[in-house]
C-alpha cells in the first residue's frame, strides 16, 4: 500500500480525495492519509487535515498529490521529492522548462515517480479527434479557446496555464516548432488574448489562440484542413468527462508498481518537456515584445 496526502483541496483536490476514498475494483494500492491546506478545514468527508511538515516527515506518506495553484507546484514537488515521496501533480508541473528539467533530475536521483496529470488526453472529445485525424495529412489548422479570467499571479503565464490545448495539438500532430506569438492584455478589464503561431515538422501552420475575460464562455473551436476534408466541430460527449481523474490515477499506479515500460515513460517525459519548452518560448517572445513596446512608448514621451 502507498499512503497518499493531497495538497490543495480545490476542485481537483476534492475529486482526488473522493476517488481515493471510493472502493475500487480491483482494489487500489493507494490509501488516503490526509490532506494539506493553507486554510483550517478540519476534516473533509472523514479525510483529516495534516500539516505540511507532518506530510513531509511522516513514514506513512509515500505519495503526494499536488493540486494547488500553478505557481506553487514547483515548490511542493521539490519539497516532497527531497523528502523521498512520489509525486502526482496537475499540469503544468512548473512554469518554466528549466525548472521542469531540474525537477525531473531530482526525481531520477531520488528514484521516485514524478507524474504530471494529462486528463486532457483522456476525454471523449480528444478520443474523437485522435480517431478523426488518424491517417490524414494536415494542411493547416487552428484551435481557439475562450474562458473566464485567469490571474497570472496564481496560474502563471497563459501559455502555461492553458497548456492542455498545446498538449493536445502535440499529441495529434507531433512535435511542433514555435514561429511567433502576440499577447493582447487589458489588465483593468481582466482580459487576455494570446495568439501563437506554430508549425509541424512538415511545415504545416497551426494557430493556437487563448482568449480569457469576464463573460466569455468556456468553450473551444477547431478548424483543421486536411488533404481529404475539413474538421470544424466535435460532437458533445455522451458520457461527459466521467472518471478522467480516476483514469489518470490508474496510469500513475502503473508507474508506482513498475508496470509501465521505460520506452513509454521516456515518451511521456519527452512530450511534457516539449510542451513546456514551447510554452516557455511563447512567454519569452511575448515578454520581449512587451518590453520593446514599453521602451518605444517611453522614448516617445521623452
Amino acid at each position: 500500500m502507498f499512503g497518499v496526502v493531497v495538497v490543495g483541496v480545490g476542485r481537483a483536490g476534492s475529486v482526488r480525495i473522493r476517488d481515493l476514498q471510493s472502493p475500487q475494483l480491483p482494489p487500489s494500492p493507494l490509501k488516503l492519509i490526509g490532506f494539506v491546506s493553507r486554510r483550517e478545514l478540519g476534516n473533509i468527508n472523514e479525510a483529516k487535515q495534516i500539516s505540511l511538515q507532518d506530510a513531509l516527515s511522516s513514514a506513512e506518506v509515500d505519495v503526494a498529490y499536488i493540486c494547488s495553484e500553478n505557481v506553487s507546484h514547483e515548490e511542493y514537488i521539490r519539497l516532497f521529492l527531497n523528502a523521498g515521496k512520489h509525486v502526482l501533480v496537475e499540469y503544468p508541473m512548473a512554469l518554466s522548462l528549466a525548472s521542469a528539467q531540474e525537477l525531473w533530475k531530482i526525481a531520477e536521483e531520488k528514484g521516485k515517480i514524478l507524474h504530471e496529470e494529462h486528463i486532457e488526453l483522456l476525454t471523449e472529445d480528444y478520443a474523437f479527434l485522435k480517431n478523426e485525424v488518424a491517417g490524414k495529412q494536415l494542411l493547416e489548422g487552428s484551435v481557439y479557446f475562450t474562458g473566464g479570467p485567469l490571474e497570472e499571479e496564481r496560474f502563471g503565464f497563459l501559455a502555461f496555464s492553458s497548456i492542455a490545448r498545446l498538449s493536445r495539438l502535440v499529441s495529434l500532430f507531433g512535435e511542433l516548432a514555435f514561429i511567433s506569438a502576440t499577447m493582447e492584455e487589458q489588465k483593468e478589464n481582466q482580459y487576455l488574448k494570446m495568439t501563437a503561431n506554430l508549425e509541424t515538422v512538415d511545415k504545416r501552420p497551426l494557430t493556437w489562440i487563448e482568449e480569457r475575460g469576464p463573460g466569455l464562455k468556456r468553450e473551444w473551436h477547431i478548424n483543421f484542413l486536411f488533404d481529404s476534408d475539413r474538421l470544424e466541430s466535435i460532437p458533445p460527449p455522451t458520457q461527459g468527462h466521467k472518471n478522467i481523474f480516476l483514469r489518470d490515477q490508474e496510469i500513475f499506479v502503473k508507474k508506482l508498481l513498475g508496470q509501465m515500460s521505460t520506452e513509454d515513460l521516456a515518451k511521456e517525459k519527452k512530450h511534457i518537456l516539449h510542451c513546456l519548452g514551447i510554452a516557455d518560448e511563447i512567454q519569452k517572445h511575448c515578454q520581449h515584445l512587451k518590453k520593446e513596446g514599453s521602451s518605444a512608448g517611453a522614448e516617445g514621451t521623452v
